[in-house]
C-alpha cells in the first residue's frame, strides 16, 4: 500500500521539538497541507495555529528526532501504514469524535476499519470465566452477522472478544496503549499476530512506546471512536471499560451492558451503566434493537444454547445442573440444592464435565458453561 499523502511530513512534524498531538492537531485544524505549515513564518504559526514561539521556529527549520526514522522504518513494511487525520484513509467515524489522534498507527488488513460496521467490546481484565464466555459467544455470533469487533488487547473480556470474533470468521480490531512495534501484554503476542492477519493492530503512539497507566484511559476514546456502540460485559465499579463506555456517551454513540449477579462486584459496572440509562442486553436481539444488524442474527443466542443443554438432560444430572449458576458456584451450595449426597453431586458433576455442561474452576468451585464451542475461554 502506497503511504498516504502527506504522511512523511506529518510524521516530520510530530517529532519536531515541542511537538505533540495537541499541537499536531492544531496545524492540521488551520492548514490542510503540511506544504503550507513549511511555507509559514514563525509568526503566523504561532497566530493562527497557536503555535509555541520556540516550536514554530523549530517547524521552520525542519527540525524532526530520531523518532521519525524508527517510524518511518516500521511504516515501511509490508500491511504497515501511519493513517492521517485529514487525509483519506482515516476512519470517518473516528475523525468526527472528539480529539481524534492526528496519526494512527495501523498493521494488518487496513480496510476493516472501513469495510464493516464496528461494535466495541470491552470490560475487566479479571473477567470471571463465565463474563468471558459471554463475550467470546456475542463476538463470534456480531463477528458473524457481519460487525468488526474492537477492543483493547487486554487480558480477560478484550482477549475473549477477539478471539471470538476470530472465530466467528469475522474481522476484529485490537486498539493499544503502546507504540506500534510492541505487544502489550507480551502475552498475547500470537493473538495479536492472528489480528494482524484477520483484522488489524491500531496505536496512536510512536514507534518504540513503552505501554504506561496513562495511556490505557487515553486510548479507550480511540475504542469507542472507531464504533457505532459499546457494550460492556464485566467491569468493576472503577474500571477501564466505563471509561471507554462513557467516551461512548460524550461521542454521541450507543452505550450496551449485559446484566450479571448482584453478589458479584463484576456486576458493579454494568449495572451503574444501566442505571445512567445504556441499554441491557441479554441476546443478540437486544442489540439489533439499537444498531441494526448487517446480516441475520444466529437463529439462537449463547444463553439459550446452555438452557437447551440442560433441557436435554434427564433425572439427577438435569437437576445438579440446574443446581449450578452462569458465575462460579461453591459445591457445598450445589449439594445444599441438589438434597443429593457430596459423593453423589461430586460423580454427577464429573459427568457433566464430560459432556460439557458444566466446568470445574480453582477451589472446588463449579460453572454452568455453553454447549456452542466456547468452553476453551
Amino acid at each position: 500500500m502506497a503511504p498516504p499523502s502527506g504522511q512523511r511530513a506529518w510524521l516530520s512534524m510530530r517529532h519536531a521539538p515541542g511537538v505533540g498531538d495537541r499541537i499536531l492537531n492544531r496545524l492540521m485544524q488551520a492548514y490542510s497541507d503540511p506544504e503550507q505549515v513549511h511555507a509559514a513564518d514563525p509568526e503566523e504559526l504561532q497566530q493562527r495555529a497557536g503555535i509555541p514561539p520556540a516550536t514554530a521556529r523549530a517547524l521552520k527549520r525542519g527540525e524532526a528526532g530520531p523518532g521519525l526514522q524508527a517510524d518511518e522504518a516500521w511504516a515501511a513494511e509490508p500491511n504497515r501504514v501511519v493513517l492521517v487525520r485529514n487525509r483519506p484513509g482515516y476512519p470517518d467515524l473516528l475523525a468526527e469524535s472528539d480529539d481524534p489522534p492526528p496519526l494512527l498507527y495501523v498493521e494488518g488488513r487496513i480496510q476493516v476499519l472501513a469495510e464493516r460496521p464496528a461494535l466495541a467490546l470491552v470490560g475487566s481484565r479479571s473477567a470471571s470465566r463465565a463474563g468471558q464466555r459471554d463475550a467470546y459467544a456475542f463476538a463470534r455470533d456480531l463477528a458473524q452477522s457481519g460487525f468488526c469487533i474492537v477492543s483493547g488487547l487486554a487480558r480477560g473480556i478484550d482477549a475473549a472478544a477477539h478471539r471470538g470474533a476470530l472465530a466467528g470468521g469475522g474481522t476484529t480490531v485490537a486498539v493499544q496503549g503502546c507504540g506500534p512495534d510492541r505487544i502489550y501484554p507480551a502475552e498475547h503476542a500470537e493473538l495479536a499476530a492472528e489480528i494482524a492477519t484477520q483484522g488489524a493492530l491500531v496505536s496512536e503512539f510512536p514507534v518504540g512506546t513503552p505501554p504506561r497507566r496513562s495511556h490505557f484511559p487515553q486510548r479507550n476514546r480511540i475504542i469507542s471512536g472507531l464504533s457505532l456502540g459499546v457494550l460492556v460485559v464485566e467491569a468493576g465499579e472503577r474500571s477501564g471499560a466505563l471509561t471507554t463506555a462513557r467516551w461512548a456517551g460524550r461521542q454521541g454513540r450507543e452505550v450496551l451492558a449485559i446484566p450479571g449477579s448482584i453478589h458479584s462486584p463484576l456486576s458493579r459496572g454494568p449495572h451503574a451503566l444501566i442505571r445512567e440509562g445504556a441499554k441491557l442486553v441479554e441476546t443478540l436481539a437486544d442489540l439489533v434493537e439499537e444498531l441494526p444488524t448487517p446480516r441475520p442474527v444466529p437463529s439462537q443466542t449463547a444463553a439459550e444454547v446452555r438452557t437447551d443443554a440442560v433441557e436435554a438432560l434427564a433425572g439427577e444430572q438435569r437437576t445438579v445442573a440446574q443446581c449450578v449458576d452462569f458465575h462460579s458456584t461453591a459445591l457445598d451450595e450445589v449439594v445444599s440444592r441438589s438434597g443429593l449426597t457430596p459423593d453423589r453431586v461430586s460423580a454427577i458433576l464429573l459427568e457433566l464435565e464430560i459432556l460439557g455442561v458444566v466446568a470445574a474452576e480453582p477451589g472446588g468451585f463449579f460453572i454452568r458453561t455453553p454447549a456452542d464451542g466456547a468452553r476453551g475461554i
